[in-house]
């Protein structure tokens, strides 16, 4: 009982922090360490309770219900549960639907059980304000946290707040210790415009310039999002006959025990994925074959060869990348798992240049 346990609701602590930061509630702007604001979350609940932790309940929408990277990620973090509902478009906006119902069940549960004597509630949202009255009938304490308001006022139910037996701010210093506004990818200077012939025939001074470098497949993915990767087909969807070795024929049956022990420890993001899959394929290559291949992959036009593109995208699947069966992807996950892909090949590639006499 003498513990203390946190329910966060992700949509209201992330849409007020990219309010706050970058005055607009998409959490697309955002830049968030999961595991620095997990444990700052943490530490900050322990030193205002008095009581250690119990865990974090970190409440979230996703399509389908399908995990995200990010609860990938937060899911295996230690004392981090993570409860999705689901999350849906409507008039061009994300909604998350059913996550405060499964707050105020968890809520009241633990309160009826007394799993904890302190429970912090991280939220905003008034639907809230029966189970907050109900766990405060069973002898809990309840500390509301609120998130910093970009106009200074409420972004909180005030029948919630007036609830609360304590009330903290989250405010903008707390924040941006692990929250901070996401910066577009600058262009790399990668392709120069092609050298314009000169206006005289007098002879130049000075030393004349090296060409521009061709651009490797590597350098293009890593000037993503402004560079479009295009990929070999819309849905990955096509037959092998391109005769490149796919990874599952290369695989033996240890080996995908192996993969996917590996597997649950890697986050879903997009380029992680790419790469994962490029070195498990790079490096089961037979080594008679492995520096034509590579070299085959290894240069100025960017594209996977069809099969191994499909392959690809079925094995990003797993991690909830590509949302459905039908195997859509958005255009910054392709670059992503593209630019991820060409990592792992690059990398590959220089592992075998060192073996090779």
């Amino acid at each position: 009982m003498d513990r203390c346990i946190v329910l966060v609701d992700a949509g209201y602590l992330l849409g007020a922090a990219a309010t706050l930061l970058t005055g607009d509630a998409a959490r697309a702007r955002l830049s968030v360490d999961h595991a620095g604001l997990i444990q700052q979350i943490r530490e900050r609940a322990q030193t205002e309770t008095g009581q250690p932790l119990l865990r974090i309940y970190w409440f979230d929408g996703a399509p389908d219900r399908v995990p995200q990277p990010e609860h990938r990620r937060l899911r295996v973090m230690p004392r981090v549960t993570v409860r999705l509902g689901m999350l849906t478009r409507v008039d061009g906006r994300s909604q998350q639907k059913g996550v405060d119902a499964a707050m105020h069940a968890q809520l009241t549960e633990l309160a009826r059980h007394k799993a904890a004597c302190d429970i912090v509630l991280i939220t905003g949202d008034g639907d809230l304000l029966p189970g907050v009255m109900a766990a405060k009938e069973h002898g809990v304490a309840m500390h509301l946290w609120a998130v910093q308001a970009a106009d200074g006022a409420y972004n909180q139910s005030e029948d919630l707040v007036a609830e609360a037996d304590e009330r903290q701010l989250l405010d903008r210093t707390w924040l941006t210790r692990a929250i901070t506004a996401a910066e577009p990818a600058p262009l790399d200077e990668l392709v120069q415009p092609a050298p314009q012939p000169p206006t005289h025939s007098a002879a130049p001074s000075g030393p004349i310039p090296a060409p521009a470098r061709t651009p490797t497949p590597g350098d293009l993915a890593r000037s993503a999002p402004t560079v479009a990767l295009r990929w070999s087909s819309d849905s990955g969807s096509v037959d092998p006959d391109d005769k490149i070795p796919l990874l599952e024929t290369l695989t033996t049956s240890r080996q995908v025990w192996l993969d996917r022990e590996q597997d649950l420890s890697v986050s879903g993001e997009p380029h992680e994925v790419g790469k994962i899959f490029a070195a498990r394929w790079a490096e089961r290559l037979p080594r008679e074959h492995a520096a034509d291949l590579l070299a085959r992959l290894d240069h100025a036009h960017p594209r996977i060869p069809r099969s191994l593109d499909s392959e690809l995208l079925r094995y990003a699947a797993r991690f909830g990348t590509v949302a459905n069966d039908t195997l859509d992807i958005s255009d910054d996950h392709r670059v992503q798992l593209r630019a991820g892909f060409w990592t792992g090949i690059e990398q590959s590639t220089d592992a075998l240049s060192a073996q090779t006499p």
